[in-house]
């Protein structure tokens, strides 16, 4: 029996399928036995290759649950062009289509690698908060300055990342509505820069509890600012020993060839890992 369940949110198409199944493993590797862990995709349309990750996630022992969103009245009034796609709703939307019963959920990017237990964090005590995020510093903060001038969010510890979001589920039905996000997008959407990220921190900055970057969601194109703002603690060693996550941020990945950012052969190591089980 379990000593406690995760649910993990994710929201990818078919060509992050491999890249969903890398960041899976890694978790697997790294956390402590007996964790149930159910994972929720959201998808439009359903995964081609939807079997495949069922059968990848029952041989990690994870149970996984395709959520198919195809709501094209739900949303009707919501503004879609090439900049704003209906993709950039999913993760801000998602209590609209999980199960009611749920309580807290993990979403994730499927661009992060899990490189030690996580079980605290998502055992956090969110209080009176929707969101559990970090902010990514950088030397001289002059990024978060702009971000709260551009997007007036001035009581804000920060910018948030959305690539990692816990979520209490409860207050965000109660409080995160699709009308808002819309009207929102219709009124300031010209000045955003990327887009779901900046509806968080418009609307919601108020109501993230600050997690460390560090610790929780390493922007890996910014290792020397880690180890520089940090008089040299937060070096190799520390990383390896203490970062939960890795993320790798950007249009840069590491699985493409030309990739020349930190912690390419780590990745690479855990795709190989995966990639050796047992293929269907």
């Amino acid at each position: 029996m379990a000593d406690m369940i995760i649910n993990l949110l994710f929201a990818i198409n078919d060509h992050y399928l491999q890249h969903l199944k890398t960041t899976l493993w890694s978790i697997h590797c790294n956390t402590k036995p007996n964790i149930e862990y159910h994972i929720y995709v959201l998808q439009q349309p359903l995964l081609q290759r939807n079997l495949e990750l069922k059968k990848f996630c029952q041989q990690l022992h994870m149970q996984y649950y395709p959520i198919i969103i195809n709501d094209p009245e739900f949303f009707a009034e919501a503004p879609v062009s090439k900049r704003y796609p209906l993709t950039i709703y999913y993760r801000l939307l998602a209590h609209h289509y999980l199960p009611t019963h749920l309580q807290r959920i993990l979403y994730m990017d499927a661009d992060i690698l899990c490189i030690n237990d996580f079980s605290q964090l998502y055992q956090l005590d969110l209080e009176n908060n929707y969101y559990a995020a970090a902010i990514h510093s950088g030397l001289t903060d002059l990024t978060n300055v702009f971000n709260k001038m551009r997007l007036d969010t001035y009581e804000s510890d920060g910018y948030y990342n959305s690539g990692l979001l816990l979520m209490n589920l409860p207050l965000i039905r109660q409080h995160v509505h699709a009308e808002e996000i819309f009207q929102t997008i219709k009124n300031f959407g010209k000045f955003f820069l990327l887009p779901d990220q900046d509806i968080l921190n418009t609307l919601y900055s108020k109501h993230i509890l600050s997690i460390p970057d560090e610790i929780y969601n390493y922007d890996t194109r910014k290792k020397l600012i880690y180890e520089t703002t940090s008089g040299g603690q937060f070096n190799l060693n520390w990383t390896i020993e203490n970062t939960v996550f890795l993320h790798y941020c950007g249009k840069d990945k590491p699985w493409q060839l030309s990739y020349k950012g930190n912690f390419r052969e780590l990745y690479l190591h855990y795709q190989h890992q995966m990639l050796n089980l047992t293929t269907y």
